[in-house]
């Protein structure tokens, strides 16, 4: 039966995705490097921010140290926060879906955003305190599609009280977080948020928005 839910962040929660392009594209100027919109979302959306600088560098033919990375994360985390702070990124309805969702579910974040950035961003939507756990990219050294992070995820709440990974529903918006979610054992309802429907085919369930969207009745489809 469906006993957690771990969502991921940016482009689920929070409409932060083309703030992290932005950003990202900047950064990456700053290096002689461009980053168009249309590779971001079909190369590089879901991974996180290591992964990404790490993959377009390589792409052009420049490699990077890993202080060179670090640099360039700090950089585009430093600008980001920035936005963040004046900014309004919740999506509609997750305030309601989030408050709901913790009278019945033990609730966690595994994203490949940095904690700081998650945290500022929950603490203006007064969410903090409805999860359990958030895993961010501090925690984890591969990203997904790798599983890595809803396995640690499932790992600190089972500190608590053991939980199974079957047991346990993702909510993602890349087919990269799909994929993450599946190798970790379990189930993964899709939001159309930043691909289209179509795209995010391989998950056990898929909606256009969580606003207003109907928990019980999906745990009755996938859970009996």
């Amino acid at each position: 039966m469906l006993k957690a839910i771990f969502f991921d962040f940016d482009g689920v929660l929070a409409d932060t995705e083309p703030l992290h392009f932005e950003m990202f594209k900047q950064v990456l100027k700053d290096e002689g490097v461009t980053l168009s919109r249309h590779d971001y979302y079909e190369k590089y959306v879901g991974l996180d921010d290591r992964g990404c600088f790490e993959a377009v560098l390589s792409e052009h033919g420049r490699p990077a140290a890993p202080a060179v990375i670090g640099r360039m994360v700090e950089r585009k985390s430093s600008l980001l926060l920035r936005q963040l702070q004046a900014a309004r990124v919740v999506y509609p309805g997750i305030v309601e879906f989030v408050i709901a969702a913790s009278r019945s579910y033990r609730l966690a974040i595994v994203s490949g955003a940095l904690r700081h950035e998650i945290e500022c961003i929950l603490d203006a939507a007064g969410l903090r305190k409805a999860f359990e756990q958030i895993t961010a990219a501090q925690d984890v050294r591969r990203g997904k599609p790798n599983p890595e992070g809803y396995l640690h995820g499932l790992q600190q709440l089972n500190r608590r009280t053991a939980i199974a990974a079957s047991d346990c529903l993702v909510i993602e918006d890349t087919v990269a977080g799909i994929q993450a979610a599946h190798a970790a054992g379990m189930r993964c309802l899709a939001i159309a948020n930043t691909f289209p429907a179509e795209q995010l085919s391989a998950a056990d369930a898929v909606t256009p928005t969580l606003k207003e969207y109907d928990l019980t009745a999906l745990a009755h489809r996938l859970w009996t």
